[in-house]
């Protein structure tokens, strides 16, 4: 246990993976110093002295933006956090002279399931074969140099980990819970007392017979200065401009869809004649014609009734061939469709049990049953479910290999680009309730064809509902108008003088791109926090999705210390919570018994058992952990003195002391701790670390 004080003192011990660009590869040796040419020397942040190149940190961004779907923002938060983590960790590896082997990074390598899972690194055997996979590496870096760029960022989070694993199977083996650590535990989690006491509620003096002035307020303040640090911030207020289409515009959308399924007459310039041009309904050619008319692309997918827009599913799904539905409202579009085909029972429902081996594609973690074991097993399994085919579900969650097991092997609804050859010929041509034994390249599959349904093909001529030219050019004037009112007169009398409802948002952060009701404005913040923005500065902005936004900066918070009127409501409470104490102490100083006590102040003595030091809860006075520490001092029948707590003024009597058993082994309870230690290590030592370290952030100024 007093390993954790010495963690937290002593920063040199503090790591969790290694710096970005600080080690040589051991597999592919390709990295070099992290400063290609042409980088730019200006660095998007400092860690304790140390630059981070923008070029660096500009591709690991873009390259987690494409492997995790991520935003920009929230890639360059993920980015960020790393390299704070690896270069905070830089010094203390190199003087504990932490570095990863080969040895280790296989082990990592090999723990890996989306490598270990690759086919193209199984050998013979059917296990993972280190030798195969740094083979593909180094062909990889000859053959797909791009490709080979990207493998080395995930290289790096694999030496990463290996120098992790290193560090903490150090500090674990240095973890150690004597047998008195585990016996004090132990006894604070077990031993209990049963307390009387007389609970004197601060709630109860009022609190206006005490003054707390602000510079009270401003001494607490100086003096907690910790628990009153703020981070820097932005508060503003905003009217916004959205651009929606009008009953009328919608009204006109309909109108235009409708207009495309007639046929019309056009004159042709160079025959001299008229045209008969074919509708949507009469077009022989609907790929063609929606291509050229509808605001999306024919999609040649079959769809099954769940896949159907909800509240037209039913009539959609009924369609005739050639029979036609519309326009109706599909979410932020009016849409036509027509029924070009459909395919009877296209769409199969089926439960299966896999039963695999170690000739199968996809490897099973400890499945080394022989093809021929297998086949036996599925036999045997076919004939138990023939016999009595209620417990098909049972037997799948007992025997199958596949991921479906824990659903009873329900596979749900596939159709046939979705499954493997044998496995859905059998679905296809047999009934529903068929079961049936089935080889695929994972194994054998026995078969339950649970349900079948049609696919129908739709082409829907589509028109997205958008307002019209009019409409914007409506509201950019409304929004410019407002933005020039605001500016000469102001903000919250342009907003009331044309009934425009005013939204305020406080606390921004600096690096946010996202405020409520206005999703991706990074521009916006950037504004904001541009160091030449202040109190009572007006700008309109254009919203990404359409329309505008005037907005005003309310606040400018830099970072420091809580204002008096930010905190003034919270440590008014201390305050007079302190001074109602020290006013019930002097009232009840010469009180000696709980029964005095109560009936001097028109309380009454409350009974609370099996209170124990762990939770420090007190029943009917909540968290009192103080309290409860006192009550463990007392002896039976002890009374104390007058004890100031989280919720008013305590006076307990021990009524009776619990002592549990002494145990002959307190092993498992150091187990116990240790497990709980070393899961709260790594947020400890991280928390620790950036805590001292000297970082400088200017992410802001890019981004």
């Amino acid at each position: 246990m007093a390993l954790l004080g010495k963690i937290r003192e002593r920063s040199i011990f503090l790591i969790i993976v290694i710096g970005l660009a600080l080690f040589a590869f051991v597999i592919s040796g390709a990295l070099g110093n992290g400063n290609a040419e042409g980088v730019s020397d200006e660095p998007i942040g400092r860690i304790n002295g140390k630059e981070i190149p923008l070029e660096n940190f500009r591709f690991m961004v873009e390259q987690t933006e494409r492997n995790f779907g991520l935003t920009t923002i929230q890639a360059v938060q993920r980015v960020w956090k790393q390299y704070v983590r690896n270069f905070v960790f830089e010094d203390q590896f190199n003087v504990l002279g932490i570095d990863a082997g080969i040895d280790q990074i296989e082990q990592v390598v090999s723990s890996t399931e989306s490598i270990i899972s690759d086919e193209r690194f199984t050998n013979e055997a059917g296990f993972f074969d280190f030798g195969l996979f740094t083979d593909f590496i180094i062909q990889m870096k000859n053959s797909n140099p791009q490709a080979y760029e990207s493998w080395k960022q995930q290289e790096l989070s694999i030496i990463s980990s290996a120098k992790e694993n290193i560090y903490f199977d150090l500090i674990k083996s240095s973890m150690a819970v004597t047998e008195k650590n585990a016996e004090i535990y132990y006894r604070l989690e077990n031993d209990n007392v049963d307390i009387e006491y007389v609970k004197y509620p601060y709630s109860k003096i009022p609190d206006t017979i005490f003054k707390i002035s602000d510079s009270d307020i401003k001494d607490y303040i100086n003096k907690n200065k910790s628990k009153y640090k703020r981070d820097e911030s932005r508060s503003v207020e905003y009217v916004s401009f959205f651009e929606n289409a009008t009953e009328e515009d919608i009204s006109n959308i309909r109108e235009s869809i409708l207009s495309l399924t007639q046929d019309r007459i056009e004159y042709n310039e160079v025959s001299k004649l008229t045209d008969t041009i074919k509708g949507f309904y009469n077009s022989k050619n609907l790929n063609d014609f929606i291509s050229k008319n509808s605001d999306e692309e024919f999609d040649s997918i079959y769809l099954t009734k769940g896949k159907l827009p909800s509240e037209y599913a039913e009539i959609l799904f009924n369609l005739k061939i050639g029979e036609s539905f519309g326009p109706y409202k599909d979410i932020n579009s009016f849409k036509i469709s027509k029924l070009i085909d459909r395919k009877k029972k296209g769409s199969i429902r089926a439960s299966h049990i896999l039963i695999s081996h170690n000739e199968s594609a996809r490897k099973i973690p400890n499945v080394d049953r022989t093809k021929a074991d297998a086949r036996k097993l599925a036999n045997n399994l076919f004939k138990k479910i023939l016999r009595n085919k209620s417990r098909f579900e049972d037997f799948a969650k007992e025997f199958s290999d596949g991921p479906s097991s824990s659903l009873g092997g329900d596979l749900g609804f596939f159709t046939e680009s979705q499954i493997e050859p044998a496995f859905f010929n059998f679905a296809n041509t047999n009934r529903v309730g068929k079961i049936g034994i089935v080889e695929t390249s994972f194994g054998f599959h026995v078969i339950k064809i649970v349900d079948k349904e049609d696919l129908v093909l739709l082409a829907n001529l589509t028109k997205s509902i958008i307002p019209s030219d009019q409409t914007s050019n409506e509201v950019f004037k409304n929004a410019t108008q407002f933005e020039m009112n605001s500016l000469n007169d102001n903000f919250e009398n342009a907003a009331k003088k044309n009934n425009l409802k005013i939204r305020s948002v406080t606390n921004i952060n600096r690096l946010d791109e996202n405020l409520p009701g206005l999703p991706t404005q990074r521009s916006i913040v950037q504004w904001i926090f541009d160091e030449s923005r202040k109190v009572e500065d007006i700008k309109r902005f254009d919203l990404s999705f359409g329309g505008y936004v005037v907005l005003k900066i309310n606040e400018i918070n830099d970072k420091g210390i809580l204002d008096i009127d930010e905190v003034r409501d919270e440590v008014t409470i201390n305050l007079l919570n302190k001074k109602k104490a020290e006013y019930i102490i002097n009232e009840n100083k010469n009180v000696k018994t709980l029964k005095e006590y109560a009936e001097k102040n028109a309380l009454e003595i409350i009974t609370a058992s099996a209170i124990n030091q762990r939770s420090g809860t007190i029943v009917g006075s909540g968290n009192e952990p103080f309290i409860v520490g006192k009550a463990f001092a007392l002896e039976e029948e002890e009374i104390s003195k007058l004890l100031v707590g989280n919720s008013g003024i305590f006076k307990i009597k021990v009524v009776k002391k619990n002592n549990s058993d002494e145990l002959t082994d307190y092993s498992a309870t150091a187990l116990k701790i240790e497990s709980e230690t070393k899961k709260d290590l790594p947020n400890l030592i991280i928390s620790a670390l950036e805590e001292e370290a000297e970082i400088e952030d200017n992410r802001s100024i890019f981004y």
